[in-house]
C-alpha cells in the first residue's frame, strides 16, 4: 500500500565565531495520509522521516565535501490520488531532489510519473501494487515486497496451512485493495482452493451487512479482506454480529496495532491472520526492536506499521548521495539503482532492475490478547 520524501537543495551561511562555514541544506519531504481515515498510518509514515532526519543532522553528514544538514518537508495527500499529484508537483516546484512516499498504491503510481518526468528518484516504504515498478521508470523503488508476492502468499496459506475450503473475498476497489485480492484470489485457485464469493465495497464503507449476509449464506471458512484496517476493523464487529465466527485474513494494510481497537474488542485470539511486507530474523531482530524503542521514547508512540521502512528509505537514499559524492539527483540516482547489501532495520535492502526490493521478506501476524503475535517470516 503508500508515501513521501522531498529533497531541496539550497544554501546557507552559518556565522560561527567570526568564521563563515557553508552549508548546503537538503529538504527532504514526507507526504502520506495525515488526515482521513487513515491518519494514523500516514503520521506513523511521517514519524519515521523525521526520525532518519533528526538522527543524520545530530551525527553530522558530509556530501562531495560540503556538509549539509536535513530538513523535512510534510505534505498530506489524505490517501487521494488528485491529491497525490497535487503534493508531488507542489514539492517539483519546490526543486525537492528526492521523495520517499506515497503510503497508498492509489496515490504512489498516479504521483510517480510526475517525480520520473523530473528526474527525481522516489522510493515508497508501503505501496504494493505491482503497477508502481513495472512502468518502467527509472525512478521509482520500493522498499516491500509487492502483492503478487504478499497476496500469493497469504493465498496459498489459508489453504495450506488454515485448510480453508471455501473461501470469500472482499476488496474496497483501489488500486492496493482489488490488487491483494486478486492475487490471494490466484494463490488460493493455485492450492487447489475455491472461492465461492467474491464482493467489494469502498475505503469508506461502514456498513457490510447486505455483503456480510450474503456471503454467511455460502458458509466460508475463511474471509479475506483487501483494504485497510479502518475498514477491516469494523467489518469484523458486524461479522461477529452476524454470527459469521471464521477466519479473516488481510495484507499489510489491516496488519497494524489499532486494528483490535477499531474491531471493538471483537476479535477471537488467532482469528486473523495477516501479512506485513518486510520481516526480520535472528540478529537482524535486535536492530528492529532497538528502533521500536527509540521510536516510543521519542513520539511517546508505538510503532503503527510502516515507520521502520520510512526510516530505512530515507536513510538508504542519503547513503547513494554519500557514495555518489553528490545530493543532485541525476548524479546519486544511478548509485541508487545499485543499491544491494544495506543494512537497515528492517533487514536487507537491494534493489533489482525494475527498482523493486531483491528478496523480499513477508512476516505473517495474528492477534491474541489484543496484541499483534508474529507467526512466521517467509520469502
Amino acid at each position: 500500500m503508500n508515501y513521501k520524501v522531498n529533497l531541496i537543495v539550497g544554501a546557507m551561511a552559518l556565522s560561527m565565531g567570526g568564521a563563515v562555514m557553508a552549508q548546503e541544506v537538503v529538504r527532504i519531504g514526507h507526504v502520506g495520509p495525515t488526515s482521513g481515515a487513515i491518519a494514523h498510518l500516514g503520521k506513523d509514515n511521517e514519524m519515521g522521516a523525521r526520525m532518519a532526519i533528526d538522527e543524520l543532522n545530530a551525527k553530522g553528514v558530509t556530501i562531495g565535501g560540503k556538509k549539509v544538514r536535513f530538513e523535512l518537508l510534510a505534505e498530506d495527500d489524505a490517501g487521494d490520488p488528485k491529491q497525490g499529484t497535487a503534493a508531488a508537483q507542489k514539492l517539483i516546484d519546490s526543486k525537492v531532489v528526492g521523495v520517499v512516499g506515497h503510503l497508498n498504491s492509489g496515490t504512489t503510481i498516479p504521483a510517480s510519473k510526475i517525480y520520473s518526468d523530473a528526474g527525481v528518484p522516489q522510493i515508497s516504504p508501503s505501496a504494493t501494487n505491482p503497477k508502481y515498478t513495472r512502468q518502467g521508470f527509472k525512478t521509482a523503488f520500493r522498499v516491500v515486497a509487492d502483492d503478487v508476492h504478499l497476496g500469493g502468499t497469504l493465498g496459498r496459506y489459508a489453504v495450506n496451512e488454515l485448510k480453508g475450503k471455501s473461501i470469500a473475498v472482499i476488496d474496497d476497489r483501489t488500486a492496493y485493495g482489488q490488487g491483494v485480492a486478486d492475487e490471494f484470489e490466484k494463490g488460493v485457485k493455485a492450492s487447489g482452493g475455491k472461492i465461492v464469493a467474491r464482493e467489494f465495497t469502498n475505503d469508506k464503507a461502514t456498513d457490510f451487512t447486505a455483503i456480510l449476509t450474503s456471503i454467511k449464506a455460502k458458509k466460508p471458512d475463511v474471509v479475506f479482506y483487501g483494504g485497510m484496517d479502518a475498514v477491516a476493523g469494523p467489518m469484523l464487529r458486524q461479522m461477529k454480529q452476524l454470527g459469521l465466527n471464521v477466519k479473516f485474513m488481510g495484507g499489510d494494510g489491516i496488519c497494524t496495532g489499532e486494528l483490535p481497537k477499531l474491531a471493538s474488542g471483537t476479535l477471537a485470539d488467532g482469528q486473523v491472520v495477516c501479512a506485513e511486507a518486510g520481516g526480520v530474523e535472528g540478529a537482524e531482530k535486535k536492530a528492529m526492536e532497538d528502533f521500536r524503542v527509540a521510536f516510543k521514547k521519542k513520539f511517546n508512540t508505538d510503532v503503527q506499521l510502516y515507520a521502520p521502512y520510512v526510516y530505512d528509505a530515507v536513510n538508504v537514499m542519503v547513503a547513494a548521495m554519500q557514495k555518489a559524492g553528490s545530493t543532485e539527483p541525476a548524479k546519486y540516482l544511478p548509485v541508487l539503482a545499485k543499491t544491494d547489501g544495506y543494512k537497515g532495520v528492517t533487514g536487507a535492502i537491494g534493489f533489482d532492475e525494475k527498482g523493486d526490493i531483491k528478496n523480499g521478506a513477508l512476516t505473517l501476524f495474528t492477534f491474541k490478547g489484543g496484541k499483534r503475535e508474529q507467526i512466521a517470516v517467509v520469502r
